[in-house]
C-alpha cells in the first residue's frame, strides 16, 4: 500500500479508534439550535471563507437557527469532523463520503448537479507545450493530485494508469512517476501544471474552471475517467432528522430562480437533487480494490 493510502487509512483508523475512548455524549455536543457546516478546500481557502459567510447567513434565515461554517484542512478532517460532532453537515466528494458512511455512519443528503448531470469525470491535465499526449508519456514525470482521499483528485485519475497497465492497484505510484505531490485541492493541483511546477495533475474535469483565462490556454487534458457521482452534502449519522429535513428544504430552494445566484457560494453547482447511497456503489467497489475499505 502506498504512502497516500497509508495516510488516508491511518487517519480514518484513528477516528474509529477514538470512538471507543470518547464519551458517548461527545457526538451530540452541538446543540440542535445550531448547525455547523464543514467545507473541504477544493479551491482557494480565503475565497471559500468569504463564500461560507454568504451561505451561512442564507441558511440561518431560512432555517431559523444559528448556522456556522469553516474550512477543514483536507477530506480526512471533514470525515473526522462528522465523527466527533464538530460538524453536523459537510460538503465532500464521493470517496470521502463512502469512507464516512462506512466508518462513522454518515448519511448522504443531496448531490450537486453540474451542467445538467449529477455525475462528472476525473481528468489528467498537462501543459499544451509539454509534448505529452498519452499517459505513457508521463513515465518518469511528476504529477500533482488534490488529496489522497479524493475520488476525482486521486483515486479515479490514478486508476486510469492502472487500466493502461502502468500500475497495479495498491502499488506506490512512484514506480511509474518520478514524484507525486498532494496539492491540497483541485485549484492548487491544476495551477501547479499551468505554472510549470509539475508535469501533470489528476483532478476533476471542472478544475479547469479554477484557472485564469491565460492559464486555461496553457493546459489540456489527455485522459478522462468513467463517470463519478458528483460531490455530495453529507450529514452525521445521529443528526436530528428534523434539522436534516429543514436543511434539505433550504438547499433545494437554491434551485429556484430567485435564489440561484446563491449557488456560487457553495462551489457553484447548477443546483441540488436528492440522492441515496446506492448511487455510490461503483465508488465503493473501487475503494475496496485500492484498500480504502477492508471488511
Amino acid at each position: 500500500m502506498n504512502r497516500g493510502f497509508r495516510k488516508a487509512t491511518a487517519v480514518l483508523a484513528t477516528a474509529v479508534a477514538l470512538c471507543a475512548v470518547q464519551p458517548a455524549e461527545q457526538a451530540s455536543a452541538i446543540s440542535q439550535d445550531k448547525l455547523t457546516l464543514a467545507f473541504i478546500p477544493q479551491e482557494n481557502p480565503e475565497k471559500l471563507l468569504d463564500d461560507i459567510s454568504v451561505i451561512r447567513d442564507y441558511l440561518s434565515e431560512e432555517m431559523g437557527m444559528e448556522v456556522d461554517g469553516y474550512v477543514t484542512l483536507d477530506h480526512a478532517a471533514a470525515v473526522e469532523a462528522l465523527r466527533n460532532g464538530t460538524a453536523d453537515i459537510s460538503f465532500m466528494g464521493a470517496l470521502p463520503y463512502v469512507l464516512a458512511h462506512h466508518h462513522v455512519n454518515a448519511q448522504v443528503v443531496l448531490a450537486e448537479v453540474y451542467r445538467g448531470s449529477p455525475t462528472y469525470r476525473a481528468r489528467v491535465f498537462v501543459r499544451r507545450d509539454s509534448g505529452i499526449t498519452r499517459l505513457a508519456d508521463l513515465r518518469g514525470k511528476s504529477i500533482a493530485f488534490a488529496d489522497p482521499i479524493s475520488e476525482s483528485g486521486y483515486l479515479y485519475p490514478l486508476d486510469l494508469f492502472a487500466d493502461a497497465g502502468f500500475l497495479t492497484p495498491g502499488d506506490d505510484p512512484k514506480t511509474f512517476f518520478s514524484s507525486v505531490y498532494f496539492a491540497g485541492g483541485y485549484q492548487q493541483a491544476i495551477q501547479a501544471v499551468a505554472n510549470g511546477y509539475v508535469d501533470a495533475a489528476g483532478a476533476s474535469q471542472f478544475a479547469e474552471l479554477l484557472l485564469t483565462p491565460e492559464q486555461l490556454l496553457e493546459v489540456t487534458s489527455i485522459a478522462e475517467s468513467d463517470l463519478i457521482p458528483s460531490h455530495a452534502v453529507i450529514a452525521r449519522g445521529d443528526l436530528d432528522p428534523s434539522v436534516v429535513a429543514a436543511f434539505k428544504r433550504a438547499m433545494l430552494k437554491l434551485n429556484q430562480d430567485d435564489y440561484r445566484h446563491l449557488l456560487q457560494y457553495v462551489y457553484g453547482p447548477d443546483g441540488y437533487i436528492e440522492i441515496d447511497h446506492t448511487a455510490f456503489a461503483g465508488v465503493e467497489a473501487l475503494a475496496r480494490e485500492y484498500g480504502y475499505l477492508q471488511e
